[in-house]
């Protein structure tokens, strides 16, 4: 057992990945979904345009086929894992670059801006099966365990509509 298997991490972890699987539903059954996901302890909440209905049923299909073994739905290449992974990498490889191309009289050279803009497009490439890779370790986990969905709430703000998929493990 590893430190991501504790409590509360583990909570997050299942929550996370019951978003996915959901939102992976959800993309199925909704054509040009456009949604937004943030997971916590007790849950997680969907930002945008969707009907009650289509959340609570894509909810209960993903954890049951969560359930089932379908650990792949609970990764998804648009998670912010993978944001943070490419915004790590590509600042990072850009201070590198302009780092080793100055010296003690300049504290920036322009000359190192194109290494520096290619060596960012680079590890943003390397970022996309990095961020998989952990998300899929790390930040979400395929296996319910004891999850359950508690229930489901809906409100609104002036552009969208807010769901709130509450859980209990």
């Amino acid at each position: 057992m590893g430190l991501f298997d504790f409590y509360p991490i583990i909570n997050i972890r299942r929550n996370h990945g019951l978003e996915h699987a959901t939102i992976h539903v959800l993309s199925e059954r909704v054509p040009n979904l456009s949604v937004v996901g943030r997971s916590d302890m007790g849950g997680f909440t969907l930002y945008g345009n969707i009907s009650t209905d289509a959340v609570t049923n894509a909810a209960h299909e993903a954890l049951r086929r969560l359930r089932q073994g379908h650990a792949e739905l609970a990764v998804h290449p648009r998670c912010g894992t993978i944001l943070a992974t490419t915004g790590v990498l590509s600042g990072v490889a850009s201070f590198a670059i302009i780092s080793l191309g100055s010296n003690s009289r300049k504290r920036f050279r322009w000359e190192t801006l194109p290494q520096s803009v290619m060596a960012a497009t680079i590890a943003a490439l390397a970022a996309q099966p990095l961020g998989l890779l952990l998300q899929e370790k790390f930040t979400v986990t395929g296996e319910p365990g004891s999850l359950e969905i508690v229930d489901i709430t809906r409100s609104h703000t002036a552009q969208m509509t807010v769901h709130r998929v509450r859980t209990r493990q």
